[in-house]
């Protein structure tokens, strides 16, 4: 099953499962209209994304102390792993079903493959995210990250373009 190509519909005929997919013209499957996440668009969904980021933070704060408590003090030791709990809820939600974080899925985006449109498996979700935190705690890599999301008619940023990933409208 896992070379069905289920995501396109012009394969979902149950005589494709399993054998190559039809002969295209030029070899090349026909272009995808997208419409590319705005800057706007991202920069609110990411304002909401902080909300839920804080909100699983606590909670998983909570859910340490109690291991934590329960471990006479053992659990403590995974309070390293608090500050990177925006990175854990990007690869958890933009890696997941949905392909998108709480606010894009908000505001109508999801994140694709750039180079064919496909799901984003949760470890590029992750260092997407990394890229992005690492870009935001430095003032001029975060300025150079939003100058190339200006500048391209995609409008994808630096970190989308290092880990091959862009941000559309949810059709």
């Amino acid at each position: 099953m896992a070379e069905s190509w289920q995501g396109n519909s012009r394969w979902q005929n149950p005589s494709w499962q399993g054998a190559a997919p039809p002969p295209m013209a030029g070899g090349w499957p026909p272009p995808v209209l997208v419409r590319h996440g705005g800057l706007n668009r991202r920069f609110l969904a990411y304002l909401l994304d902080i909300v839920f980021i804080f909100g699983f933070s606590c909670l998983l704060g909570l859910a340490i102390s109690l291991l934590g408590v329960i471990t006479f003090g053992l659990g403590w030791a995974l309070y390293a792993i608090l500050p990177a709990s925006g990175i854990l809820y990007s690869a958890v939600t933009l890696g997941g079903s949905r392909q998108s974080t709480i606010g894009m899925r908000m505001l109508g985006m999801r994140g694709v493959r750039a180079e064919d449109g496909g799901p984003v498996d949760w470890i590029t979700a992750g260092v997407h995210a990394l890229l992005f935190y690492v870009a935001v705690s430095t003032f001029l890599l975060w300025l150079l990250d939003i100058g190339i999301g200006a500048v391209r008619a995609d409008r994808r940023m630096g970190h989308d373009l290092l880990v091959g990933l862009a941000i559309v409208h949810d059709a």
